[in-house]
């Protein structure tokens, strides 16, 4: 039989070979490194069975897919040793996260992270085995009675939760038997460097009136090498955390009164209006409307733009007048409303319509995070309503401006293309339209991205930004989303060159995503340490003695009169103390000034990261700051 490869080579096989027998055809080196394979675009164990034509692709350990197989097999390789260490606990799901996994386990008696030397050396025996894994299937009620054979009442839960005649999958490793959708390594002898991390508690389905499990962290790499450079950003990261920097640095707090809720303090004020002065500058710029939205909106509004169906989990409610409302968690909506306010015509197409909305969603206590994952935030919104022809110009345009904005604070990024997901809504032919015109427009900007099956919102395919800091993790931020099926919704119309009614189609976008949650990526970018143009306090003056107070004061004067941030240390402390506290809260620039300075009119500058550059005329010193402020350079 014939199948086909990723690159369209046609490869010759025996009638039912599996694919790991393609992946020898190809090479010997590729069968080595194979750990799962694609087949019509689904992911699948080695040992599948190919088809007549099928369409496969091999994946390795250097696909994100490869990798997440290779964890999931060890939290697999985790449940097991689990089961030897600790017979009586019960398992209940052990997914892959972001650089490693997890697992769910209800224990009699409760285990710390002393445990995990002996449950880890349990690991290493299973590993060792070299286990081979192996896929089964079961009818729904003989899954029930295997499951509970094993007293598994929480996979039994699963099962039972599943729909009537789906295929119930296991995998066999030794003699332990785990429910799963897959896929899977061949053998457990192929897992080369792992870890258990952390213990944490979780709510079984997280549901906080069901039982607390005890959640086991770990994680996995092909090579030990790349498991220590992991931990060695671990470390870094440490060093980085947004909320105790922040806390250091006067930024925000997180109070009870208030939970998920940031309060910001002035010196997080400043950062966060620059940032806003920024975007706005910008967008300016770039044509772009500004408006505002209310909060709070009907009921009536939500089901109509579908986001009631899909988000009300997620929405604060309330009453008003006896009418049913909700506080927004988009601004989409909105902005629909506004575009009707007036009839347009296809001469005032593209219309860009910015909104820094603040919206409201609902997260579950244990999910909230510093200003990473809040229960409100302000989101950098965008709508552009358009022509159909104009769809790869606008669609470039709002590239080009979030390249501009990642290059600005010195972010790389790779770009992902979101296709349609299983609760969507609109034709087929609006998806297929939408998906093409966003291929179209990266493909003519010649940028390199990787197609995200099913992960569209639930009203358009998106292209997302995934930015990467200065210790290589990666961020979601910017998002462009295509979207033909609120206009309908909402019966959105231009008059066309015809004189007849057309719909307009429509781009959400944003470029920061939240506000908050950019504010705490640059505070771990930077580690604190911010450029000229985004530091609360961006200049310091230290006099040495009280005889330099009034001329440390008038130098504060000129320079925050010239829109610049600067301030005056006048305790009664020794210089060496005042450099000291100026450093530890991270001030780009300290002038130490005394009797020399006030009588030649010049400053002793200190940078930071590097100490003392020597003296300047004060006037030098000034135009110095303005420039990096102006030119919003990083150093």
């Amino acid at each position: 039989m014939k199948v086909f490869l990723k690159n369209g080579d046609e490869l010759n096989l025996s009638d039912g070979a599996s694919c790991k027998e393609a992946a020898r055809a190809v090479s010997e080196g590729l069968l080595r490194a194979a750990v799962a394979a694609k087949v019509n675009g689904r992911l699948v164990d080695l040992s599948d069975r190919l088809c007549e034509g099928d369409n496969v692709e091999i994946v390795t350990l250097k696909d994100k897919e490869g990798l997440d197989v290779y964890r999931h097999t060890c939290s697999h390789v985790l449940a097991q040793a689990l089961k030897t260490v600790f017979p009586t606990c019960k398992l209940a799901i052990g997914p892959v996260i972001e650089n490693g996994f997890y697992y769910d386990v209800d224990f009699k008696t409760p285990i710390t992270m002393e445990d995990f030397s002996k449950i880890e050396a349990e690991m290493k025996k299973i590993v060792k085995a070299d286990f081979p894994i192996e896929r089964f299937t079961l009818p729904k009620e003989d899954a029930i009675v295997l499951m509970s054979k094993f007293h598994e009442n929480y996979k039994v839960e699963l099962i039972q939760d599943l729909p009537e005649g789906e295929e119930i999958s296991f995998y066999k490793q030794g003699a332990f038997t785990d429910l799963c959708r897959g896929p899977h390594l061949p053998s457990t002898g192929k897992l080369k460097a792992f870890k258990l991390v952390s213990i944490a508690g979780a709510y079984w389905r997280g549901d906080e009136k069901k039982k607390m499990l005890t959640r086991i962290y770990g994680t996995a790499f092909a090579k030990k090498e790349e498991m220590d450079e992991y931990f060695q950003m671990l470390e870094e990261a440490k060093k980085r955390d947004h909320v105790k920097l922040g806390k250091e640095m006067k930024l925000f707090a997180l109070l009870n009164e208030g939970k998920g809720f940031p309060f910001f303090l002035p010196n997080g004020m400043i950062l966060k209006n620059v940032l806003v002065d920024y975007w706005r500058q910008l967008h300016r710029r770039e044509g772009y409307v500004e408006v505002q939205t209310p909060m709070i909106m009907t009921r009536s509004l939500w089901e109509n733009s579908g986001h009631w169906e899909h988000y009300k989990d997620n929405m604060y409610t309330t009453k008003i007048d006896g009418e049913d409302c909700a506080v927004k968690p988009m601004n989409c909506p909105g902005g629909m409303l506004v575009y009707k306010l007036s009839p347009h015509s296809y001469k005032d197409l593209p219309i860009r319509m910015g909104e820094l909305g603040l919206v409201h969603r609902h997260e579950k206590s244990g999910q909230l995070h510093g200003l990473m994952r809040v229960r409100c935030f302000t989101q950098d919104d965008a709508h552009i309503f358009m022509l159909p022809e104009q769809i790869t110009d606008e669609i470039k345009g709002v590239v080009r401006i979030i390249d501009e904005v990642y290059s600005l604070f010195g972010f790389k990024y790779h770009v992902e293309l979101s296709t349609r997901p299983k609760d969507s809504m609109g034709s087929d032919e609006d998806w297929e339209q939408a998906t093409s015109a966003l291929k179209a427009a990266l493909d003519e900007l010649k940028l390199s991205y990787v197609v995200n099956e099913g992960d569209g919102a639930f009203y358009g395919p998106k292209i997302d930004f995934h930015l990467e800091d200065s210790i290589r993790r990666t961020w979601q931020c910017g998002t462009i989303q295509l979207d033909f099926q609120m206009p309908q919704r909402f019966d959105l119309e231009y008059t066309g060159e015809d004189g007849q009614k057309h719909r307009p189609i429509m781009i959400h976008r944003v470029a920061f995503g939240s506000i908050e949650r950019f504010i705490g990526i640059l505070i771990e970018h930077y580690a604190g340490k911010f450029p000229v143009w985004l530091a609360p306090e961006q200049v310091r003056i230290l006099p040495v003695t009280d005889r330099a107070a009034d001329y440390a004061k008038e130098l504060v004067k000129e320079i925050n009169e010239m829109g610049l941030r600067a301030s005056a240390d006048l305790r009664k402390e020794k210089i060496g103390k005042k450099i000291l506290d100026a450093e530890m809260e991270k001030v780009p620039y300290k002038l130490v000034v005394g009797d020399k300075e006030v009588e030649e009119c010049t400053v002793s500058v200190r940078r930071r990261g590097e100490g003392d550059i020597g003296a300047m005329k004060r006037g030098e010193f000034v135009s110095l700051l303005k420039k990096e402020n102006d030119d919003k350079i990083i150093f």
